[in-house]
């Protein structure tokens, strides 16, 4: 979406700002959805694998394919009507029309989408990088149910539109400030850019899930000790280093999404407070893959609720409209709410008893709980 952000800003403040609007609609009433539900496959086939219950794994994930394709149908419909959807909630008129038109060539990614991310995760589980995607794509009806699945799923999804849903929310308000095609502009580049920066802390956190839970499946508890904290000390680097180099670029980088002078100072100054972001997010990527990695989607929902809901967009609404800070505020409120997120993580994370995980990841793909190794 980067890409298409970048060519649009050059014909004006009206494509961009609806551009950045229905992306990140589809993100919150579709893809992050199908995203959450898919990184169930993260803790049962990485665990089912470590385990060696190979026969799990494609039945997991016939499951999830099943059951995402059929999620995004509803999804397919909402997006249709958006335009008109944004127009009753008091979105202006201009933007509202032309996310919607955006949005609705966007609806056949959906049921690949919903085809592709479980895919990856069954070979991700495998740790298989070059994977034979033809062998994956047998009959669905082939397979039974993984109820296993589902009870992975809803917390999983959860625990991912929680977080991710803030994000947008922020692009979502920044259309009831004054000026908004302006304002929903400039936060749209500072959060394409640290969604392109967050690729990388995900790739580490899509290892240290398969490690993890690998590791827990087949009853090595110290191992799986080991890669979350190594994991963890290279998000932490990649942050540090993707946040300097962004620092010393500041005042050029807004160049990629627009020629207007004005956007491109407003996200000068903004360029701190983005830094701060990437730093956060890169440490709480990394901890969110441990967290998939040992199943604690629901004690990770419960975190990113309050992170978010509880502290962040609050405190966002508060600077951005009763201070009047407008969208610096906004974004400055979603930064407290991500350092929040990161500091309850890292305590989860740090107060972990991996001997226990490891019994209950044997348990959960229906090994005995005894003889797990130190």
């Amino acid at each position: 979406m980067i890409q298409i952000l970048m060519m649009v800003g050059h014909l004006g403040p009206l494509y961009l700002s609806s551009t950045a609007l229905a992306v990140s609609l589809a993100a919150v009433t579709g893809f992050s959805l199908l995203l959450g539900m898919a990184g169930a496959l993260e803790t049962i086939s990485g665990q089912s694998y470590g385990a060696q219950q190979y026969k799990k794994l494609g039945t997991q994930t016939y499951t999830a394919i099943f059951s995402l394709t059929l999620f995004s149908i509803p999804l397919s419909v909402i997006w249709i009507y958006i335009g008109d959807i944004l127009v009753f909630l008091g979105q202006d008129p201009a933007i509202s029309h032309e996310a919607g038109k955006f949005m609705t060539y966007l609806v056949p990614t959906l049921v690949c989408y919903a085809v592709y991310e479980p895919l990856v995760r069954y070979f991700q589980s495998q740790s298989l990088v070059m994977p034979m995607f033809l062998l994956a794509l047998q009959s669905l009806w082939k397979c039974s149910m993984e109820l296993e699945f589902f009870r992975y799923a809803i917390p999983s999804a959860a625990m991912v539109c929680l977080e991710w849903w803030s994000f947008e929310l922020l692009i979502l308000i920044s259309g009831f400030l004054p000026n908004p095609e302006f304002e929903t502009s400039v936060l749209s580049v500072c959060l394409t850019t640290i969604s392109t920066l967050f690729a990388i802390p995900y790739g580490i956190s899509a290892a240290a899930s398969t490690r993890i839970s690998n590791e827990l499946g087949a009853g090595n508890p110290q191992a799986a000790r080991i890669a979350a904290y190594g994991s963890v000390v290279m998000g932490v680097a990649n942050g540090l280093t993707c946040s300097s180099v962004l620092f010393a670029t500041r005042r050029v980088f807004g160049y990629c999404f627009s020629n207007e002078k004005q956007v491109i100072d407003y996200v000068t100054t903004m360029a701190p407070l983005v830094c701060v972001n990437v730093i956060s997010d890169s440490m709480q990527v990394v901890l969110s893959g441990v967290a998939r990695g040992c199943g604690w989607q629901r004690i990770c929902s419960y975190v990113n609720l309050a992170a978010y809901y509880l502290v962040g967009i609050p405190v966002a609404a508060a600077l951005g409209f009763w201070n009047q800070m407008r969208g610096r505020g906004l974004w400055m409120g979603i930064m407290v709410g991500a350092l929040t997120q990161s500091v309850l993580m890292s305590i989860i994370t740090s107060r972990a008893n991996w001997e226990e995980e490891a019994k209950k990841a044997r348990k959960r793909v229906g090994e005995e709980t005894s003889g797990v190794s130190n």
